[in-house]
């Protein structure tokens, strides 16, 4: 039986200008977008990336994400398409800080 195809999104990444972009799954970007969004505040002291993910985890689908297993690397790639959005950005800070815009 044939897999059905997977829906893709267009991801993109603040520290890559000139228009680069990566097709990555919808499911999975969606759902960490909703999850970023829920979580990171608009205060302007915003959150670090560990506080983050702690946050966002609970919020993640176990079928997408099981057990947590790749949360770190979509948390960055969406973090990155969100920057470059406008949606969030970066507070600076050491460790580096970000709040929803």
């Amino acid at each position: 039986m044939a897999k059905a195809p997977v829906d893709k999104v267009v991801m993109e990444n603040v520290n890559s200008p000139g228009g680069h972009v990566v097709r990555v799954d919808a499911d999975k970007y969606n759902a960490m977008k909703r999850a970023i969004l829920a979580v990171l505040p608009k205060a302007s002291s915003g959150m670090t990336v560990a506080e983050l993910k702690k946050g966002l985890l609970p919020l993640l689908p176990e079928e997408l994400f099981p057990g947590g297993a790749k949360a770190g690397w979509w948390l960055k790639g969406v973090q990155l398409d969100l920057e470059a959005k406008r949606l969030i950005a970066r507070i600076d800070s050491k460790p580096m800080r970000l709040r929803r815009l």
